[in-house]
């Protein structure tokens, strides 16, 4: 009997991971090599919002995520200025839970089903076959003369009207998202024309709005987690095709999606999914490796390639103040406008 083919992964986040127990679940042996540690707060909007969660529960991951306290949201509101624009209750619910909780979880899961996980160690080899990249994004420093940035914190003592909310300010937008145990994400996508210093010591300028802002009045009383504040920058949002990558690519390290959206977790899990089967067959002997890379590409790019041009659309349109103002009033008044987009982006 041939020995399995084990699989590399370059990368324990949430594609890394969930590719990693999905493979292990079918007999598959699998490294994870991760350059940070576990626990960890990412930048991330903490909540799963579209076909992500079909794919953790064929995974038989949805259950144990909600018994270590994923929650619910049902809602969200958009909010310009000093004004709600917007409030909507979501066509799906989403499932909000931090990333120090979920990535630990399924670290945690990986290894009890016989995963190795080389957390604190960085990969330093090639790429080639049985190799998956899972590292997280690929940096852009400069993307049509913007830099794009993302800052997260938590709070406590923030008071929401919706589950989600989405506050847009002069450089971007900022994401509120109630999760269990009473903190809130506060998570935000901003661009500046030159490199901006200081983040580490001014992001509570940048998350909290302007002076006259629902968003800044939000957070006048807010008693932030300091430890959960993390920063990531070089940021690219133009949508990327798999079939055009030299090496098998999942998650954020295969393409990102623009964050108003909320659909960047659900894709790094469907991502992962698309990627257990070819995987498999070629661990088994059943698949060169060159055909199994063909097919993940081909079923992500089939998946993912509308999506990320109506989010590639939408994110031109609210960062342009006069195209965002016009968008946001037809959504408030038409639900199937509203409901459109929605499933578009997911």
């Amino acid at each position: 009997m041939i020995s399995p083919h084990p699989i590399t992964i370059v990368g324990g986040g949430l594609a890394g991971l969930t590719l990693g127990i999905g493979l292990r679940q079918r007999g598959v042996p699998v490294t994870v090599w991760e350059a940070g540690r576990y626990p960890r707060h990412r930048v991330c909007g903490e909540f799963i919002s579209g076909g992500g969660q079909g794919s953790l529960a064929r995974l038989g991951l949805l259950g144990g995520l909600r018994a270590a306290g994923a929650g619910a949201a049902t809602s969200a509101a958009f909010y310009a200025g000093q004004a709600l624009v917007a409030a909507r209750p979501l066509p799906a619910a989403a499932l909000c839970i931090s990333r120090l909780v979920l990535d630990d979880w399924l670290a945690r899961e990986f290894q009890r089903l016989g995963g190795e996980l080389r957390s604190g160690a960085r990969w330093a080899g090639e790429f080639g076959a049985g190799m998956v990249r899972a590292s997280g994004r690929r940096a852009e420093p400069v993307a049509d003369g913007w830099r794009l940035f993302g800052l997260k914190v938590h709070a406590r003592g923030v008071v929401l009207d919706a589950d989600l909310e989405l506050h847009f300010v002069p450089a971007g937008y900022v994401g509120l998202c109630r999760l269990p145990g009473g903190e809130v994400n506060i998570c935000g996508l901003f661009r500046s024309t030159a490199p901006v210093p200081d983040l580490a010591l001014r992001w509570r300028d940048w998350l909290g709005g302007p002076a006259d802002s629902v968003l800044h009045a939000r957070l006048a009383g807010a008693h932030f987690v300091d430890d959960s504040f993390c920063t990531v920058a070089g940021l690219g949002l133009r949508p990327q095709r798999a079939a055009q990558r030299h090496e098998c690519s999942l998650g954020d390290a295969l393409t990102m999606i623009p964050p108003v959206t909320g659909n960047g977790m659900s894709m790094a899990f469907e991502s992962a999914e698309l990627a257990i089967g070819p995987l498999a067959k070629f661990s088994r002997g059943e698949l060169p490796w060159a055909q199994a890379q063909a097919a993940i590409a081909r079923d992500c790019d089939r998946a993912f390639s509308t999506r990320l041009r109506w989010a590639a659309w939408l994110q031109r349109a609210l960062f342009q103040p006069s195209a965002r103002a016009a968008l946001l009033f037809v959504v408030a008044r038409s639900e199937r406008l509203w409901r459109g987009i929605f499933a578009r982006t997911r």
